[in-house]
């Protein structure tokens, strides 16, 4: 298991992706179908841990939030919540963490992907 997780976050550095700036407007609606579970404003810890500065941070440290082993062992490999790595994880978070906490599905349509991490970037 930790194998796979260190072979998808190597593929997912060494893929170069690029990402072409989203709206942060239309991210803030996308954001609605977070907001139950993520807060944005404040360190405040919800269902799921504070996104607000999760744009580059450390996988797996937001203070106070008791990660799954899953995620811990994510956050094990050196991961980095950078636009590649929060677009796989968004996209169906069961792929790159199989038995964590989030039961979103995923967000299948990348512009919306896109437009939430240019949101989630304003939330520093």
């Amino acid at each position: 298991m930790k194998h796979i997780l260190i072979s998808l976050a190597a593929l997912a550095a060494m893929a170069g992706v690029a990402f072409a700036d989203g709206d942060a407007a239309k991210g803030e609606k996308v954001f609605n179908k977070c907001k139950a579970c993520h807060a944005v404003e404040d360190a405040t810890n919800k269902v799921g841990p504070s996104l607000k500065g999760v744009v580059g941070r450390v996988v797996a440290i937001a203070e106070g939030y008791n990660y799954s082993d899953s995620m811990k062992e994510f956050a094990a490999t050196g991961a980095v919540w950078d636009e590649a790595n929060l677009d796989n994880y968004i996209t169906n978070p069961k792929v790159l963490v199989p038995k964590g906490k989030m039961s979103f599905a995923g967000l299948k349509k990348e512009d919306e992907r896109k437009d939430l991490i240019a949101f989630l970037k304003t939330k520093m």
